[in-house]
């Protein structure tokens, strides 16, 4: 075993890998960069080290990990004989693996040759279609598709693989540069977009085409191969609950598969990473179709450890970091495939930094309260186990992944894991940034979730049958009573309502909720009488419950413990795994709103012209040149966060001002560009956008990129 492994990798994973390497007595080197200093995975380190120490290059934080010169050098200074990649980053990167073995290290991870095979999923395609393994139809060759063919040969090759289809990025994985293709109007403006994200996260823009399964199940199996030839797996997991080609929730095993057919899916794993020589742990993934789950597809091979591997580690017992680590240093498999038992039943589900009333757009934010509520991490933590990278204090930013901790559940049945998942979900607390934990909650207890009916599509067809929620009464009740001024000595301060020889008057306080909508709440007499949104008054009380940020509060005879925090202008409240912040409106600012009410609205379709952006990024693209005309809904901007595009479209019809170029670092809800209305005459060319930054930004044109 290594005497000193370097992590690198930051947040939930590389807290993960610490664990392990602490367990088993392993000195750990942690990297990081000026802007996680303190975090998390830094602090449990052994030893940490600066990666953009002396570098002026780099453009984002994000860079300075994907480094290789850096991340090695870094390690060669703390004296570490391995690097750990994780996962994402640089954790399938030959340029790496070349590295280490040129410094001496070594990668924890598979040959270079396994790793530039399976990154090319074109070719990894070609090799396992020809051992027999059932392969979904589409393009072969990345050639068909490359800048510069012409148009026609392009629309030519897609008829051929048949509509509707999937672009996708021939490097990399987790979903990224991957849309979903039903028309040929659709293709251009497809490979525009897969080509870029391909690029920028891969390095690699080479796209490949593949028939779309409509109503697939994503099904994964567990790899772990070492260097004296032995090859085993470790069961399948499913991950079908997934939204914009990212897991949500995971499960082994699959509800869905009989015997015989996990039987022959294993095997056909073993002999996938036995075609590349593969040393170390890896994954390889199939579809399923939902209506005959005996056959499947292999899409490709991750050659790295998953995000989910702790749902199987919780149902087989092992410690899959532990065994990358043993397999690196040369050491055989302790078990043979017989040995191998599946025991019961667990679910993960992945609490990411989101909005899931905005199309699940990635959120920011600092997280002010944070109670992993008592859930150990890491391998053997069962039944329950919380795998995290935050803390108080953690700032949330758009340049990594929104993932922040992972729950996860082992039961002796599904229902029971799905139970105790759902548990977790409940006590666990995060406030200061939006997440989609309550969507969690609701999604496990969905009918089909919770008869195994899944497939790929189900989020988004809950998503668009789910009602606007209500913000939740208790969570006003306690941010209304929260956001009161204390009451100081004597009755002349108790902020009660109290006058000499007249009935009380209620203190009015008014909250806005994340969407916008106001609601008032009457104090009668604080902590005893108040009324939600002028509704009839009910019986409130608000007392410390012990922990920090902890209260209990009773609302008509009900108690129940809230998290509380304020933030700058509001109110962070939450309970019961469901949270909301509320923005506390003084008096002037009430009555510009009641102005803003009273002022005459535009006619129908007449909307104010700005083009916002509803996240921190960068712009990637802009579409439409400075003073062209659009038309509603007509995509202007492209802005990247968290590894996602999110178009931009125009609001109204009219004439283009814009206000950023490609590269440009945007803020939240920042103006990008002004629609004007055209000018009657037709001469729109004079006009100009006072304050534009970039009056005329070059233009990326997304029908031509991808096809021309």
């Amino acid at each position: 075993m290594f005497t000193s492994v370097l992590v690198a990798n930051r947040g939930e994973i590389a807290c993960r890998v610490l664990g392990t390497l602490r367990r088993l007595g392993v000195r750990s080197v942690a990297v990081h960069t000026a802007s996680d200093a303190d975090a998390r995975h830094v602090r449990e380190a052994d030893v940490a080290v600066r990666l953009d120490r002396d570098r002026s290059d780099h453009p984002g934080a994000r860079a300075a990990y994907l480094d290789v010169d850096a991340v090695v050098g870094a390690a060669a200074a703390a004296g570490a004989r391995a690097i750990h990649p994780g996962y994402g980053f640089l954790s399938e990167s030959p340029a790496l693996a070349r590295a280490c073995a040129r410094a001496g290290l070594t990668f924890v991870g598979p040959p270079v040759a396994a790793l530039e095979l399976m990154a090319d999923k074109l070719a990894a395609k070609r090799l396992v279609g020809g051992r027999g393994v059932p392969v979904l139809p589409g393009t072969l060759d990345g050639a068909a598709l490359a800048v510069g063919t012409p148009a026609a040969a392009i629309a030519a090759t897609a008829r051929d693989v048949g509509y509707p289809l999937l672009v996708k990025p021939s490097a990399g994985g987790g979903g990224k540069g991957m849309v979903v293709v039903r028309t040929p109007d659709d293709l251009p403006a497809a490979l525009d977009s897969a080509r870029r994200i391909a690029g920028a996260s891969f390095g690699d823009d080479t796209l490949l085409l593949e028939h779309l399964v409509e109503r697939p199940r994503h099904i994964e199996v567990q790899v772990l191969a070492d260097t004296h030839g032995a090859v085993v797996h470790l069961g399948e997991r499913e991950c079908t609950l997934q939204r914009r080609y990212q897991k949500v929730v995971e499960e082994a095993p699959s509800p869905a598969l009989d015997d015989a057919t996990r039987a022959r899916l294993g095997e056909a794993a073993c002999d996938v990473a036995r075609s590349v020589g593969y040393v170390g742990v890896g994954t390889v993934e199939f579809l399923v179709p939902a209506d005959d789950p005996t056959s499947f597809w292999f899409i490709e091979m991750n050659t790295r450890l998953q995000v989910e591997h702790p749902v199987t580690e919780l149902v087989t017992g092992l410690d899959l970091v532990e065994l990358q680590l043993r397999v690196a240093a040369g050491e055989p498999l302790p078990f043979a495939q017989s040995d191998v038992r599946v025991t019961g039943h667990a679910v993960e589900a992945r609490l990411y930094a989101e909005s899931p009333s905005r199309g699940f757009l990635p959120a920011t934010g600092r997280v002010l309260v944070y109670d992993d509520a008592g859930a150990p991490a890491g391998p053997g933590a069962a039944p329950l186990r919380l795998d995290s990278g935050i803390a108080a204090g953690t700032a949330v930013t758009g340049d990594f992944d929104p993932l922040l901790a992972k729950t996860v559940a082992h039961g002796a049945d599904r229902g029971q894991a799905l139970d105790r998942l759902d548990s977790l979900l409940g006590s666990v607390v995060v406030l200061g940034v939006e997440t989609n934990q309550g969507f969690l909650r609701d999604l496990l207890a969905d009918d089909d979730v919770r008869a195994g009916r899944l497939d790929t599509g189900l989020i988004d067809r809950l998503v668009a049958a789910r009602p606007a929620s209500e913000p939740d009464a208790l969570l006003l009740t306690a941010a209304a009573l929260l956001t009161l001024p204390p009451a100081g000595n004597g009755p002349w301060t108790a902020h009660d309502g109290w006058r000499l020889n007249v009935p009380p008057v209620p203190r009015r306080v008014v909250l806005v909720d994340d969407a916008g909508a106001e609601h008032t709440v009457d104090v009668a007499c604080t902590g005893a009488t108040i009324a939600l949104d002028g509704g009839r008054p009910v019986t409130a009380s608000l007392r410390p419950a012990g922990p920090p940020h902890a209260w209990l509060v009773s609302l008509d005879a009900t108690t129940q413990q809230v998290w509380a925090a304020p933030a700058p202008g509001a109110m962070w409240v939450g309970a019961a795994g469901r949270s909301a912040a509320f923005t506390v409106l003084t008096r002037a600012e009430q009555a510009a709103r009641r102005r803003a009410l009273r002022e005459p609205h535009p006619p129908d379709g007449e909307a104010s012209g700005e083009v916002r952006t509803a996240i921190p990024g960068a712009v990637v693209a802009v579409l439409v040149a400075d003073g062209d005309p659009v038309e509603p809904g007509t995509t202007v901007v492209v802005v990247e966060a968290m590894k996602m595009e999110h178009p931009l479209t125009a609001p109204r019809g009219g004439i283009l001002r814009l206000r950023v170029r490609p590269g440009d670092q945007v803020r939240l809800d920042q103006v990008v560009a002004v629609v004007e209305a055209a000018c009657p005459t037709g001469d729109a060319g004079t006009t100009t956008e006072p304050g534009a930054a970039h009056p005329a930004a070059p233009v990326t044109h997304s029908a031509t990129r991808g096809a021309s």
